[in-house]
């Protein structure tokens, strides 16, 4: 409950819909997911990466500043160029 209602959701709804979100049974909004994410710490992102790698990258990215954010994509840009090679 306390969980949902950090996210902004109705005190008295807020339980059922996360369990019914941890569930799979309903899938949260956009708005929902930011909320949560905001909770979390993590970028809205991380909640749609498909593999736990690329969570954990999201999650990570999330913690830098924008000039730390601009070289780890020049990083990532130079390992494809060389693994093309």
């Amino acid at each position: 409950m306390e969980l949902g209602v950090r996210a902004g959701i109705d005190e008295f709804s807020s339980s059922a819909r996360i369990n019914q979100y941890e569930r799979g049974k309903h899938m949260p909004d956009f708005l929902t997911v930011c909320n949560l994410a905001k909770v979390f710490g993590v970028p809205a992102a991380y909640f749609y990466a498909e593999d736990n790698y690329l969570a954990e990258l999201i999650a990570l990215s999330g913690q830098l500043k924008a000039t730390e954010r601009k070289a780890l994509l020049n990083f990532a840009e130079s390992l494809i160029g060389a693994t093309e090679k």
